[in-house]
This record gives structure tokens, sequence and C-alpha cells, in this order.
């Protein structure tokens, strides 16, 4: 969305004392329930004003602000979409499916995070960037707040967008499948798949075709999404390695309020 401006008008109504009665919050995370295995994204999540929804967004309640960040970071990134892929045989990722995911327990965010340029945790290092990816609109200033960020929404920008993307992709990556040394006591019959969790990355990358196709037609034949998180996985790795901390590629840095927007202005309505 590059208008901060722009709301969607919505298309069902529910009585504000209900709604606030039931979610005293002022904000959601969602996810999509309709999807299919074969589409570009299989797990689809969101963080949204509090607005009535219907029953395909399903609702995370219970959550702050930065855990749902986290949650938000998580269910987005290609490992985990690469799990939901293994369970959805239709077109739903309903709830039967989504409790059956292997979602990282939030005792994993406080661990600090080895690779960092000061004593940072996971969590530390990621809500930034997720914060600057959710928080294009102004109707998510309250979500901000409760963030502890005050300042306007971030402006969109395609090359930033797509670099914290891939920052996050290769973090969880390096969480979900863990070192070197704890790939040596997974089952055997894995390890002489892929020898290492960086095959693992790589082979999961390409079971993501229309992403794929969608770079090689954009960038000449250069599966660019693959190619830059596996660079960014080895620059972890290396950081890890020799404790020389990751240097990110974004400048200024994730979330920095140089990159957000000026002022604000009145909201345009338009019809979803």
């Amino acid at each position: 969305m590059q208008n901060p401006e722009f709301q969607v008008e919505s298309r069902y109504w529910l009585s504000a004392g209900m709604l606030t009665k039931r979610f005293p919050g002022n904000w959601f995370l969602v996810w999509r329930d309709i999807t299919c295995a074969t589409n570009e994204r299989t797990s689809i999540a969101a963080l949204i004003p509090k607005r009535p929804c219907a029953h395909t967004l399903s609702l995370v309640d219970s959550l702050s602000a930065e855990n749902a960040l986290l949650f938000a970071a998580c269910l987005n990134s290609f490992v985990y979409d690469f799990c939901a892929r293994q369970k959805v045989v239709g077109t739903h990722l309903n709830h039967m499916i989504w409790k059956q995911l292997p979602v990282l327990p939030m005792a994993v965010y406080v661990q600090h995070c080895i690779w960092a340029t000061k004593a940072e945790s996971f969590k530390d290092w990621i809500v930034p960037r997720a914060l600057e990816l959710s928080y294009t609109a102004w109707d998510l200033k309250g979500f901000a707040k409760d963030c502890g960020y005050g300042d306007p929404p971030f402006r969109w920008n395609d090359k930033r967008r797509f670099l914290l993307r891939c920052e996050l992709d290769a973090l969880f990556f390096h969480l979900y499948l863990g070192s070197a040394q704890d790939w040596a006591n997974q089952a055997t019959a894995l390890r002489k798949s892929l020898c290492s969790p960086r095959d693992a990355v790589f082979y999961i990358m390409d079971t993501f075709p229309i992403v794929k196709k969608r770079d090689e037609q954009e960038h000449e034949g250069h599966y660019r999404t693959k190619d830059t998180i596996l660079e960014m996985y080895d620059e972890m790795s290396e950081a890890a390695r020799t404790g020389v901390p990751y240097q990110t590629r974004l400048n200024p840095p994730p979330a920095d309020p140089s990159v957000a927007q000026s002022a604000e202005t009145p909201p345009v309505l338009g019809v979803s």
C-alpha cells in the first residue's frame, strides 16, 4: 500500500460496543484462510486496524504489539510457508491445519542474537524490521504506539522492503534449521538428501516456483529472492562463526524515523 492516507471502506459492519467488548485493543493480527499450496504464497498474515472481519480472515488475539510483530514475521517467512504447504491439501488454511504447524516459541526470541551489532536479542533484531514492513498507513497508528513508536508511518520503498523481507527470511531459516552442528543430529535419511542446513535453504526456496518465475522475468533470469536470502544467510553464519557483527544492507537502519512519512493528512476512503 503506497498511499498512507488510503483506508478501505468496510463492507461488513458491527456495533462498535460489541466489537470493543469482544476485542478491547485497536488492531488485529490476522491470517488468510483461503489459500492453496500451488499459490505464490500459502501462508499470508498481516496486522490490520480493528475492523469486523469475515470468517475466512482468522484472528490471533491476546498478544502484545511486539509479540504480534514477531508472530507476523514468522507466519510470513518462507520456511514457515514451506511447512504449511506440506499440510494444505485444498483451498483452506483452517484452524485445524494451523494448529499443527511449527511456530517458534516466544522463549526463542529473547535469546541473544549472536550476529547482532550489539547485545540484542532476536526480538530486538526482528521488531524494527517487521514494524517498518507493517506500519505503512495512518490507520495503524494505534498499533505503532503500542510498539512504542510515535512517529508517522513508514514510506513504501520497494527496495527497502525487499531487503527487510530477505533479512527476516534469512534469520528464520537460521532459527528453524539450526546450525551445522544441530543438523548433524538430524535423521540420516534427511542428511543424505540435504547435507547441511544451507542445502535445506537452497531446496526450500526452489519449492516456490511462482516467486522464482516472477524474479526471473523481472531480473533477466536471476532468482533474486533466493540468491539474496542465501547471501544474507551466509553472512549471518559467518558473523556467528567469527564474532564480527552482521552488517545490514539497509541505510538508514530498519525503522529509522528518517524513512517515515512527514506529516499526517486526512484519510481517503476506498471501496473494498
